[in-house]
């Protein structure tokens, strides 16, 4: 069983920076595409930024691409999102995921059921 854990969340104002970390229990994690998600107070869980096992290949929802950047440091088991220019829609609870190659995996993903792995979630909170 693989555990996640996510760190580096919190408050912050609009236009204000933050790097939200996804540290995993086992080194298969190397093996996995990673996704964050995030979901705010009444809305579904939607995926947002999305990395490859080796961490060649990113892809990002409209609604953070150019200011959000995902990357990965297999050595040391864990993912990173780097979230710039934040604005107050961004404020939710953030999850990273990992989708195990065993039970398949599309690229690039889209949807939650395909993540096998998830984080407690972590808040972030921005201020306008």
């Amino acid at each position: 069983q693989v555990q996640l854990v996510e760190s580096g969340g919190g408050l912050v104002q609009a236009g204000d920076s933050l790097i939200l970390s996804c540290t995993a229990s086992t080194r298969t994690f190397t093996k996995y595409n990673v996704g964050w998600f995030r979901q705010a107070p009444g809305e579904e869980r939607q995926l947002i930024a999305a990395i490859n096992w080796s961490g060649g290949t990113t892809t990002y929802a409209d609604s953070v691409r150019g200011r959000f950047t995902i990357s990965r440091n297999n050595a040391e088991n864990t993912v990173y999102l780097q979230m710039d220019r934040l604005k107050p829609e961004d404020a939710a609870v953030y999850y990273c995921a990992a989708d195990d190659p065993t039970y398949g995996s599309n690229w690039p993903p889209a949807l939650a059921g395909e993540f096998e792995y998830w984080g407690q979630g972590i808040q972030v909170t921005v201020t306008s």
